[in-house]
């Protein structure tokens, strides 16, 4: 008996709405990166993108537990000397919290070819109106 291997050319992609309002950053992050890698497939196989699409709304009312809101920064570094920007994650919450979930779920995915591939499938909106209703999402 041989081992299944899933071919990407096979894997049928479905839609899924997070709703993220009152529920941790993280936890949240988590559950998307999980379907956007498609570890929650019987058939995963960790060198094909078995993942689908996730939509995450109400970003904007996404928690951050204990003092993260005032300790937590997101740096980035522009290249050139004493380029280091840093937003305290309060500021990036008030005025792009769609920001703040993206960099969570892309931190809990590969770092190579496939985590890129799969950070294309997410859509986040700070709303809870999403313009995908076509693809007719599964809501979890």
């Amino acid at each position: 008996m041989s081992t299944f291997m899933a071919k990407a050319e096979t894997i049928e992609r479905r839609w899924f709405v997070i709703d993220a309002a009152n529920k941790p950053l993280g936890k949240t992050a988590v559950e998307a990166a999980t379907i956007l890698r498609g570890k929650h497939r019987p058939e995963f196989t960790p060198h094909v993108d078995c993942g689908e699409f996730v939509i995450i709304i109400n970003a904007d009312k996404a928690v951050l537990t204990g003092n993260k809101l005032e300790d937590k920064y997101y740096r980035h570094h522009s290249g050139y000397i004493g380029g280091l920007k840093s937003v305290q994650y309060k500021t990036l919450m008030a005025t792009k919290p769609e920001k703040a979930m993206e960099l969570a779920v892309k931190g809990m995915l590969p770092h190579n070819k496939l985590g890129a591939k799969a950070a294309t499938r997410l859509k986040v909106y700070a709303g809870d109106a999403h313009k995908h209703e076509a693809q007719k999402p599964i809501v979890l």
